[in-house]
């Protein structure tokens, strides 16, 4: 998991002051009002997730690692809480809370504070980014929800999670894609250069295949950028299907690849779906020469 960084502690940092008093509560939710900046126990029973949380998903082996740092050593940083209608609902830690859980823990120490729904959104943002938490979609949900649900500026957003304006702006856009492509990110079968390459392509089903061809056969963001290009800009006087489109954009990835291993220009003409010859340049005898022991070489497996 990647450390702590600079620039975001302004959210959270506040909410976690030093040389606190621990207090224990036994019975339900019975903090003095004093007790604002300590650190108290509650039973885990009485601690529930937000349901607004930007992060859905939770790396079940990642939390079962923190689960047995947590048997050895308990909760180093409490849960940031605030009262609701006869439970704590979690505003930062909610991950520790899950690991508490599988660790068999029956309190756990929590710091409680009452916040509105616009600090609570904010707070469980930069947590979830200091620690890079949060997939390329969840993370451009949650700065819409501040947009939209909040009424927030971009501008406001940026300055709240110390990022620049423009790459709120391409997080967000992310949104563009089909529910099946923002899927396949979350996933991780495609990265957020991949899916940032899918965007133009306006056409669902044709952007969901495009991703499909990509994630299929590993191309890179470089190919990517080239099979969209394609499918936006196809050669005058020639119309061609998305698959047709895919498999040439695969074609120059192996004659690419041939190149490298022989040191001349490849190229690879289809005369159809199954058919097509490979070419090889050479601009010399010599070379032709080289070109010859070099297949004899691969050929004979040295």
């Amino acid at each position: 998991m990647a450390s702590k960084k600079g620039g975001l502690g302004k959210g959270l940092d506040s909410l976690i002051p030093s040389g606190v008093n621990t207090k224990q509560l036994n019975k339900g939710i019975t903090a003095e009002k004093d007790a604002k900046d300590s650190v108290v126990m509650v039973k885990l029973s009485k601690v529930e997730p937000n349901r607004e949380q930007p992060r859905k998903n939770f790396d079940e082996d990642g939390l079962n690692e923190l689960s047995e740092s947590i048997k050895q050593y308990g909760i180093i940083q409490p849960l940031i809480v605030q009262e609701k209608n006869g439970y704590y609902e979690i505003i930062a830690g909610e991950r520790r809370w899950r690991a508490a859980k599988i660790a068999g823990l029956k309190e756990v120490p929590v710091i409680i504070r009452s916040l509105s729904d616009q600090e609570v959104m904010e707070i469980s943002l930069i947590e979830n980014i200091q620690r890079e938490d949060l997939n390329p979609i969840e993370e451009a949900l949650a700065y819409k929800r501040l947009l939209e649900e909040f009424h927030l500026k971009q501008e406001e957003v940026a300055k709240r999670v110390s990022k620049s304006r423009t790459t709120i702006t391409n997080s967000m856009r992310l949104l563009k894609l089909t529910e099946e492509v923002q899927k396949m990110v979350v996933d991780g079968k495609l990265t957020t250069g991949h899916a940032r390459c899918l965007i133009p392509i306006e056409n669902p089903d044709i952007q969901k295949q495009a991703a499909e061809q990509i994630a299929e056969h590993n191309l890179s963001v470089r190919e990517a950028e080239k099979l969209v290009k394609q499918i936006l800009a196809p050669k005058k006087g020639k119309i061609t299907a998305p698959a047709d489109i895919s498999r040439e954009a695969l074609y120059e990835n192996i004659a690419d690849q041939m190149k490298q291993i022989l040191g001349t220009k490849v190229e690879i003409r289809q005369k159809d779906a199954n058919k097509g010859k490979i070419e090889i340049e050479y601009y010399s005898q010599d070379e032709l020469d080289r070109l010859l022991g070099l297949m004899k070489s691969i050929s004979d497996g040295r």
